[in-house]
This record gives C-alpha cells, sequence and structure tokens, in this order.
C-alpha cells in the first residue's frame, strides 16, 4: 500500500474557491479565525493524518477487531493514535467553545473528515460517530445534560455512538420495539436489542454515551412514537467521576466485507434484567426528529467517506501506473516495456477518478459551508436561502459521493490488474471499504427519493429552481473566459438542458402519480450530480487560473485540464440518464414478482 499524501492543495484551491472560507471566518463567531490561521491547521492536520493515522490502516485491516465476554480488543495502534488525537485536540477542533471546542467553521471539520477517513476510513469511524453525537446533544439536550457530557465528548475522552438499527428496523426506524420503562427518579430503563452499532463498545476510551432510540409506554405506533435517550457505558457521578457499569452488553460483532478494524456491534440493553440507565434528551416522542440532526450531519460525513476512498485508491493507483511497466505504448523506442501510464487506457481512468475526486470534494465542501451559513450568516433571508440549499445538496453529498466511491475504487483495480485483485498491494482493500457508505445512514435509494419526493418541492419548486438559474447564469457567463472553455460551456448547457427536462417531468408526475416520480429518483440524482459537479470544476478551473498563491502553474492548469476532461467525457453522462428517469415504473413493475423467485 502507497503512503498516503494529505492533497492540501487540492483542498486549500477548493476552500478558497467554492466554500468561500474568507467569507465563512467574517460570519459571527468565527472572529478568531482567518485564512492564514487556517492554512496552518491544514498543515498540522495533514501531517497528524499522514503520521500517525494512515500507518493503522494496514494493520486495522490485516488485524481487524474481536469480542470476548463482552470486551472488544482492537490493535494496539488504534488506541495510540487515538491518545495522539485527543493530545492534539483534533476531535474539539470545529466545536463550541463553550465546551472545550476550538470553534471553527464546519468546513475546517469537513477537512479534518476527510484527512482522517482517508488516512484509515475504519480508525475514523469512532471520531464522526461521536461528532455526530456532539451535534445532537448540543442542540436538543438540556444544560445539565450538555454539562455532563459535552466537555468529554469534545475532548475525545469519550466517544458517542448512534443507535437506530435493530434485526427488524432497518430503514424502517418507526418497527423498532427496544422500551424505555421510567423510574421515579426522572431516568428510564432500557430493554432491548441494536445491531450494526458503529463503535458501540470498545477500549479506547474512558466511557462511551449510546444515544439509543426507544419507546417509553403507550407511545403511539411508527416514528411518531420514538424517544431518544443517553445512555452511558458508565453511569456519571455528580461530581464527573465515573461509576458502575451500566446494565448492556456487547453480545458479538459482525463480520464485514471492510472496515475490519470498525467495531460493528450487537448491543443488547437490560441484560441483567435491572434495563439500562438512559435519560431522556428533550421531549418524548421527538427522537426521531433529534436523531435526524445527527443523521444529516453524518451524511454529510457518509459522502466524505466516498471522496476519502477514491482519493486514497486514486493514489495507489497513480502510484502503481507510474511504475509498473507493461507491453509498448504507441510511438514507443524499441527496448524496454513502457510504464502503464503512457497507455491511453490508463490514462482514460487515472483522469476519471481524479476528475470525480475533485468533484467530490466541491460538491462536500459547498454543502458544508451552506451550513455554516445557515447556522451563523447574520441575515435570517440568508440563513434560509443557505439552509433550503443545504437541504438539496445533502442527498447529493451521500449518495452521489458513495456511489462515485465504489466505482473509483474499483477502477483503481482495474489500473493495478491482476495485482489489484490480490491483497497485498492494498488496493481491494480501498473497494472493501468504501461498499457500506451507500448502505447505512439511510440507503441511497432513499436519498433519491428524498430528494424527489421532498427536496424538489420545497418552496414550491423555489429551491432547485435557484440552482439550476445560477448554474445556468454561470454557463452563460464562460463566453467572457475565452475560447478554451468553448467546450465546458456547450457540455454545461447541454447537460442543465437534460436536467431541467427531468426535472419538469419529475414535478408533474409527482403529482399525478407519485410512483412514476420515485421509480426515477435514483437516475435523477445521478443527474444532478453528474451536473453539479461539472459546474464546480469549472469555477474551480477559473479559479486556479487566477489564484497564484496556492500550489505551483502545473498543479493549477491541471484544473483546467481535468474541467476539460469531465465535460467531454463524463458530463454527457448526464443526458444518458434522462430517459431512465421518464421511462417511469411500467419497466419496474412488467415483470410478475413470482418470475423473480428461484
Amino acid at each position: 500500500m502507497t503512503e498516503y499524501k494529505p492533497p492540501l492543495n487540492d483542498i486549500r484551491l477548493v476552500l478558497n474557491e467554492i466554500s468561500d472560507i474568507s467569507r465563512l471566518c467574517d460570519l459571527p463567531g468565527y472572529e478568531h479565525v482567518d485564512v492564514e490561521t487556517i492554512d496552518g491547521v491544514l498543515e498540522e492536520l495533514g501531517r497528524f493524518a499522514a503520521e500517525v493515522v494512515s500507518p493503522v490502516n494496514k494493520i486495522g485491516d490485516q488485524e481487524g477487531c474481536s469480542v470476548s465476554d463482552g470486551v472488544v480488543t482492537m490493535p494496539k495502534e488504534f488506541g495510540e493514535a487515538w491518545d495522539h488525537f485527543v493530545d492534539s485536540g483534533w476531535g474539539a477542533i470545529s466545536q463550541d467553545p463553550d465546551y472545550g471546542g476550538g470553534g471553527f467553521p464546519l468546513a475546517i471539520h469537513t477537512v479534518l473528515t476527510e484527512l482522517l477517513a482517508t488516512a484509515s476510513r475504519a480508525w475514523s469511524m469512532g471520531p464522526m460517530l461521536t461528532a455526530g453525537a456532539i451535534d445532537c446533544l448540543h442542540t436538543f439536550s438540556d444544560e445539565s445534560q450538555k454539562e455532563v457530557f459535552l466537555p468529554k465528548l469534545v475532548a475525545g475522552e469519550w466517544s458517542g455512538t448512534m443507535n437506530l438499527t435493530e434485526p427488524q428496523a432497518g430503514s424502517d426506524v418507526g418497527a423498532l420495539t427496544t422500551k424505555a420503562v421510567p423510574q421515579d427518579d426522572g431516568t428510564y430503563r432500557i430493554f432491548g436489542t441494536k445491531i450494526f452499532i458503529t463503535f458501540g463498545e470498545h477500549e479506547l476510551v474512558e466511557n462511551i454515551i449510546q444515544l439509543v432510540l426507544a419507546r417509553t409506554p403507550d407511545s403511539p405506533p411508527g416514528t411518531k412514537g420514538i424517544s431518544c435517550f443517553i445512555v452511558p457505558k458508565y453511569l456519571v457521578q455528580d461530581d464527573g467521576s465515573l461509576g458502575e457499569r451500566n446494565d448492556y452488553r456487547c453480545l458479538s460483532l459482525e463480520h464485514k466485507l471492510g472496515l475490519h478494524a470498525s467495531p460493528t456491534c450487537v448491543i443488547s440493553y437490560g441484560e441483567n434484567g435491572d434495563g439500562a440507565v438512559g435519560y431522556l434528551i428533550g421531549e418524548e416522542h421527538q427522537g426521531m426528529r433529534y436523531m435526524f440532526k445527527m443523521m444529516n450531519n453524518a451524511r454529510l460525513g457518509v459522502g466524505v467517506e466516498g471522496l476519502a476512498v477514491a482519493e486514497r485508491a486514486l493514489q495507489q493507483a497513480s502510484s502503481f501506473a507510474l511504475d509498473r511497466r507493461q507491453g509498448k505504448a504507441i510511438g514507443a523506442e524499441a527496448g524496454e516495456q513502457s510504464l502503464i501510464i503512457e497507455h491511453p487506457d490508463v490514462r482514460r481512468m487515472l483522469l476519471t477518478m481524479r476528475a470525480y475526486t475533485d468533484a467530490m470534494r466541491c460538491i462536500l465542501y459547498a454543502n458544508a459551508a451552506t451550513l455554516d451559513l445557515a447556522k451563523s450568516h447574520p441575515e435570517s433571508e440568508e440563513r434560509q436561502l443557505a439552509s433550503d440549499r443545504a437541504e438539496l445538496l445533502t442527498p447529493i453529498s451521500k449518495a452521489w459521493c458513495t456511489d462515485l466511491g465504489v466505482e473509483m475504487t474499483s477502477l483503481g483495480i482495474q489500473v493495478h490488474g491482476g495485482y489489484g485483485y490480490i491483497e497485498e498491494t492494498g488496493a481491494a482493500q480501498h473497494l472493501r471499504d468504501s461498499r457500506i457508505s451507500p448502505i447505512y445512514e439511510g440507503t441511497n435509494g432513499i436519498q433519491a427519493i428524498d430528494l424527489v419526493g421532498r427536496k424538489l418541492r420545497m418552496n414550491e419548486g423555489k429551491v432547485i429552481r435557484d440552482l439550476l438559474d445560477e448554474i445556468n447564469d454561470f454557463t452563460e457567463s464562460l463566453n467572457q473566459h475565452g475560447e478554451e472553455f468553448a467546450t465546458i460551456r456547450s457540455n454545461l448547457a447541454d447537460s442543465l438542458q437534460a436536467v431541467e427536462e427531468a426535472t419538469a417531468w419529475l414535478t408533474e408526475k409527482g403529482t399525478e402519480d407519485p410512483i412514476q416520480a420515485i421509480s426515477g429518483a435514483t437516475p435523477y440524482l445521478r443527474m444532478l450530480g453528474q451536473l453539479v459537479g461539472g459546474w464546480f470544476l469549472a469555477r474551480l478551473a477559473i479559479g486556479a487560473k487566477n489564484n497564484e498563491d496556492i500550489g505551483d502553474p502545473d498543479f493549477r492548469n491541471s484544473k483546467m485540464t481535468v474541467a476539460k476532461f469531465y465535460a467531454e467525457q463524463l458530463l454527457p453522462l448526464t443526458r444518458a440518464q434522462l430517459g431512465a428517469v421518464t421511462a417511469g415504473s411500467s419497466d419496474l413493475f412488467a415483470v410478475p414478482e413470482e418470475l423473480f423467485s428461484i
């Protein structure tokens, strides 16, 4: 496996040209942050990811984790890396200063997520879930709960989880049966079994704070009857010290395709019969609303995972292509074999990986910036516009980017040829680690349904219309940037037209017959992601051309090459999806169900 090199110049360029980081630094609450400070943070964070976290990646994949008598064992190097993480304060960088955080914009936390996940997907799961738990508690818990739990979570001395899934309740969360029995002292006793709980049990931290969805007595059915509870591994006493172990137990670990060292736990609450002590967050029956806050944070983070595995696979494939000799390239002189990077098809694969990786980074960092604006902009109208844009970008961030993560890691294996299919090179690990991301935190099919069924209708269609109008205005403005943007302009305009046709069709059919619109949801999400990616890459190319402070001339010029490649070879795929959108449901349900049986 190749050494990981954090793509700091790529990140700097996207922060400047897409996230508009200087604007974010001017928002209320970020007065202590400036571009120079951020640049220093990026350097140190990149060094930490490369030197401390990246070395544990292969170790984790090979050693995995195990459970014995409820105790989960992970590679010792994982614990050492976590201790460095805590000592460096990286987990706190974007958290509330009132609880020990650094108060940086979410856009910088997104950088943190990318670098850690690229260094080691398995290890990074712990900090990512903890950040989601912090977000939920910071937004919905009462002050006494915040004072007890947030400082330790922010510091990284404790970790957090999300407990939704049960054997019979996956995407259908409303089917969960875990019980929460109220006690005279205001606490609850939790009984039930949760599955697929990431970092649900481990020994890296002093305490684990489980956020558990459960039903109180006489709660209404479905999601309306769900409440959310804080269930600590060790009960916290009045003086802040840790008391007795709570009544829950890790029964087993899932044996997974990838992420071998990330413990995915089956947890039984009330194993001893007493019930695990839980503390209600907010009000009863509001648990899904609270958990969605955590899930939306997590969906951006999961999208970043797609970017991370693509970046790692790209670095690995590029290094291999610059070293591996095979065959004679066209026009090569007689003598030794050519490097495979001299072959056109290998170049095509590598450029495809680079273009999609750059496009993903742009979309994800733009999404993070909109969340910062939605939270901190001084004008309510601007906050609402940013919030709406974030709502629209989130399913694209999660679904488009994670689908591409799988595709790009597969392409990375293809570059390696037969050597990619064996474990020794490390290329296969990236594909294995990537495959879960399109599934958890709401499957990508659910993200597409959310986009078409809800997001297109926001403000009577104004939110999607504003985005498409902005892309149209930009496309028309490309005339002033010279002939080199002509191909980008024409292909961007054609892709925009295809998306507009698809949007109009879905809007009409969604009113007449919702199943028709939902049937076209997945290809539509792919279309919209493809278009937005091309738009951002063109913006990035212009920014690179005009910004001499980032990277060398070759780096900056490469962004123009990538934008043109994307426009010529990848953007046309947008229109190719139009027929799949407008086909509706007739073909999907034309085959009787019995013909699917074995």
